[in-house]
Parts: structure tokens; C-alpha cells; sequence
């Protein structure tokens, strides 16, 4: 594969991750299991490498990979192995943004299903849902944008389903068939998972998915206001538009920064010519994206490098190239503070997910 294909591809794989957010009203829940736990917005914030005033007020929205690190600190601080299952049980109406308010003037289960996989993104850039009829059964799976990793992440997206799921019908639903891709953690603990789903779901699976009758897709939500459904739909459908219509800063560097790496020209003042920007806009800019151009740079390098290594066609010494590393030491020094592993042994498989 060329250099010029290679990149297309890998934009593609791995710019969701990089350039994603999460809105504030996605945080919700996971500060309250925290605090649920004593742990402080300050103690949270600073664990997951914020300021200590990042959390003091609810961020309109923030970039996901931030969230990804509250959800570790969470359970790390909390000493909670079950804080995904316990972040997902505080999900309300309120936490899917502004899509929210549609699931409550949906007809039934299956225009709800419908409405969330087409307007999830309004909430986060986590992953994403889809839904499969075949017969009898209907599959709900989730494909996290971070993949192989954040066992706490799945746990918090099919709890949350879960328990609003029940809220919204005003009953418990049976318990689906559910497979995770994660280990599990301590079989001790899995009764945990029996009670918030019902059931013990299936481990270590090729995918995030979980099994239920095809009939409950077809069941009334009590008290939907369907004449609202319209109404709603138009606003929603225009904040879509604004959220899709544009790259947003971090997505433009990230994109520009995947171009110019092999040939050893991405830094700063080379990507904010190429955006049109004075370095020092593009500095603000990013500033009030929640980030900076040191730490888009890294975590584009951290994304590409996952993406390479699992190509087995790429040799170490191409890929320390593909990166803008002159040296691959200095690409496996790096490496080693992101994954705490070296490349190779990340290629092997010996890394811990």
C-alpha cells in the first residue's frame, strides 16, 4: 500500500478517536458515581491529568479521550471495579443531550432505537450503535472508537441502555443475551453485572452486543407525546447539520498532522500555515478546544502507531518513518510513555488491554 493510501485509510480508522467530544451532560453521570464514592471533582480532575478547576463547573463538552481518563480515575480513586455499571445507572433523559427529549415522543422501543443511533452523536464520540433485525431476534451492538481497551467504558454505554431502557417502559425488561468484548475483571464480582442486566454477560467476544426478542422493538413507550415527534425531530435534525457540516479544529490539525508526519513537517508553525492560521491562533484555538497542539500531536502519533503495528506488513523501522521519527529509539521511548509497553511487545499481544 502507498504512503498517500495507507494515510487515507488511517484517517478514516482513527479520527472519531482523535478528534472526538463528549458533552458535558455525558459527564453528568459519571461525576455523580464519583462523588457517589468520595471522590471529589478536584481529586477526579487531577487524577485524570486536568487542572483541579477543570470540573468545578460541568464543561459544555470536553474531548473524549478526557473522558476516557475520568472514567479510569473514577474507578482507580473510588477503588470500584464495577464504576462503568455504576456511571451507566445514573443515566436520565437529561444525559443524551438534546436528543433526549425525542426518545420521550417515541411511538415504541424501536423509533427510540432508531432516534439514538442517528443522533448519538449529539452526546459523544465514544462509539457508535446499530441494530440488526433477523427474525425472531434483534442485536443492539456498540463499537467503541477505542477499541481493545476501557472495560469500564462498555460497562457504563449497555448499563445505561439498560436502566433507561426500564425507565422508559416503567417496568423491568427481560434480562437481553449479552456479550462484551472485555475479560470481565474478578469472576468474584460478576454478580454485579447479574444485577444491573439481569444476566451474567458472555466475556472476551468478538463484539459489544447484546440479544433480545424482536417483539419489544414493536412496544408502546407509556405517556409518549408523539405530537411532539415532529417538533422535535426538525430541531434535533438542525443541530446534526451544524455538528456534521464542518471539521472542527482538532480534526483539521489531527488531519493535517497525519500528512505531514512522514516527511518530518508537522510541526506547529507548518500546520498553522497550512490552515491559514498564525501559530498563535491555532494555539487559542485549540486552547479552547480543551487541548494544544503538543498533546493533538501525541495522541495522533499514539493512534497511528496502534493502527500500524496492527499491520503486520509494516516493519518497525517504516513505521519509526511514517511517525516523523529520525531514530526508532526515540519512537520506542515514546511509545513506552503512552502504552507503557515498547512496539514490539504491543505487536505481540503482550500488552495488557
Amino acid at each position: 500500500m502507498t504512503t498517500a493510501l495507507l494515510q487515507s485509510a488511517t484517517v478514516d480508522a482513527i479520527r472519531p478517536a482523535l478528534a472526538g467530544r463528549v458533552a458535558g451532560s455525558y459527564l453528568q453521570p459519571l461525576l455523580e458515581a464519583a462523588t457517589a464514592r468520595d471522590v471529589g471533582p478536584a481529586a477526579l480532575a487531577r487524577a485524570a491529568g486536568l487542572a483541579a478547576d477543570a470540573l468545578d463547573t460541568v464543561p459544555a463538552q470536553l474531548p473524549a479521550t478526557d473522558y476516557l481518563r475520568l472514567l479510569d480515575a473514577g474507578a482507580e480513586l473510588g477503588r470500584d471495579p464495577h464504576f462503568g455499571l455504576h456511571v451507566g445507572e445514573r443515566v436520565k433523559v437529561g444525559t443524551f443531550s438534546a436528543y433526549g427529549l425525542i426518545l420521550l415522543s417515541c411511538r415504541d422501543f424501536g423509533q427510540a432505537f432508531d432516534q439514538t443511533i442517528r443522533y448519538e452523536a449529539l452526546a459523544h464520540d465514544l462509539g457508535r450503535s446499530s441494530l440488526v433485525v433477523d427474525g425472531d431476534e434483534a442485536a443492539y451492538s456498540w463499537r467503541s472508537h477505542f477499541p481493545g481497551a476501557h472495560r469500564h467504558l462498555a460497562d457504563s454505554v449497555f448499563a445505561g441502555v439498560r436502566v433507561f431502557g426500564n425507565w422508559l417502559a416503567g417496568a423491568r425488561l427481560p434480562a437481553p443475551t449479552l456479550e462484551l468484548m472485555h475479560d470481565g475483571g474478578d469472576p468474584a464480582g460478576h454478580d454485579e453485572y447479574r444485577r444491573v442486566f439481569g444476566t451474567v454477560p458472555r466475556f472476551g467476544a468478538a463484539t459489544n452486543t447484546a440479544r433480545f426478542d424482536a417483539a419489544l422493538l414493536a412496544r408502546p413507550v407509556p405517556n409518549a407525546d408523539v405530537a411532539l415527534y415532529p417538533v422535535l425531530q426538525r430541531h434535533i435534525e438542525g443541530l446534526l447539520r451544524q455538528r456534521t457540516n464542518a471539521p472542527g479544529i482538532v480534526e483539521q490539525v489531527c488531519d493535517a498532522i497525519i500528512v505531514r508526519l512522514p516527511h518530518g513537517q508537522a510541526r506547529l508553525p507548518a500546520v498553522a500555515l497550512q490552515l491559514g492560521l498564525t501559530p498563535r491562533t491555532l494555539q487559542r484555538k485549540l486552547a479552547d478546544a480543551g487541548t494544544s497542539y503538543q498533546r493533538v500531536l501525541d495522541e495522533t502519533r499514539f493512534a497511528l502507531a496502534r493502527d500500524y503495528l496492527g499491520r503486520p506488513g509494516l516493519s518497525l523501522l517504516e513505521i519509526t518513518s511514517l511517525l516523523g521519527y529520525q531514530e526508532q529509539s526515540a519512537f520506542n521511548h515514546a511509545f513506552r510513555e503512552w502504552a507503557g509497553v515498547n512496539p514490539g511487545a504491543w505487536r505481540s499481544g503482550r500488552h495488557v488491554e
